[in-house]
């Protein structure tokens, strides 16, 4: 999957989710994936940092 079939791929996700939930249950979801995101970044970053001082 190339950048714009990922991207339109999760727009598509978000207008289905938008369709479906109400504007208390998006703005939750919302939250909730951006901090799913975070903690991610705060992995892989991590993973990074151990990997580097491993060598």
């Amino acid at each position: 999957m190339d950048s714009c079939e990922l991207t339109a791929s999760i727009t598509a996700v978000a207008n289905a989710f938008a369709c479906r939930l109400s504007n208390e249950e998006l703005s939750l979801l919302s939250v909730v994936l951006v901090q799913l995101g975070d903690t991610l970044t705060t992995i892989a970053a991590r993973r990074e940092i151990c990997k580097n001082t491993k060598t």
